[in-house]
C-alpha cells in the first residue's frame, strides 16, 4: 500500500526534496541516460505527489502543474516515476489515478495535457489520455502529447 502525500514546494522538507530529485535523476537521467536539466524552474510552482512504501522509501512521484505553467490552456502531470524497485507491484498505476484525482481536487474537472513517452501511450491511454498526434524529441526520447478531457 503507498501513501501518498502532496506538497508545495515551499513545504517540502529538505529530506523530501532530496529523496525527489535523487529519483528523479536515478531514472531519468541516468537509467534512461539522458543528460538535461531537471530543475526546470517549473517545480516552485507545482505541487508535489510523493508516494511511499510502507518501509518508508519514496517509491513514485509526480508535479501537478496548475494550468498556464506547462501548457496555456491546461493543467499537467510531468515528471512521473515508479522508482525500479516498485516496478510490477501496480505503484505505477496507482501513482497515476492518485494524481488525476489530486488534480482535478484541486483544479475542478480541468482538461489535462501531458508529454508522454511514446512507449507509454497504453498506459496513459488507459487512464483516458488521447495523443493530440503531436509527437517530439525531447532530450533525444520519442514523446507525444496526450490530453484527458
Amino acid at each position: 500500500m503507498i501513501e501518498f502525500r502532496l506538497k508545495y514546494f515551499k513545504d517540502l522538507t529538505p529530506e523530501e526534496l532530496y529523496e525527489v530529485l535523487a529519483l528523479r535523476q536515478k531514472v531519468f537521467i541516468v537509467e534512461q541516460n539522458c543528460p538535461y536539466l531537471d530543475a526546470d524552474g517549473r517545480d516552485y510552482h507545482s505541487l508535489h505527489l510523493m508516494g511511499f512504501s510502507e518501509s518508508g522509501q519514496l517509491c513514485a512521484y509526480t508535479r501537478l502543474l496548475p494550468r498556464g505553467i506547462a501548457y496555456e490552456d491546461y493543467a499537467s502531470i510531468g515528471r512521473v516515476v515508479t522508482a525500479p524497485e516498485a516496478r510490477g507491484t501496480g505503484a505505477g498505476k496507482q501513482l497515476m489515478e492518485e494524481s488525476i484525482r489530486r488534480l482535478r481536487e484541486l483544479f475542478g474537472h480541468c482538461d489535462i495535457k501531458i508529454g508522454a513517452q511514446r512507449y507509454l501511450l497504453r498506459f496513459y491511454e488507459s487512464f483516458g489520455f488521447r495523443s493530440t498526434g503531436k509527437e517530439y524529441l525531447e532530450d533525444g526520447i520519442p514523446h507525444t502529447e496526450m490530453v484527458m478531457y
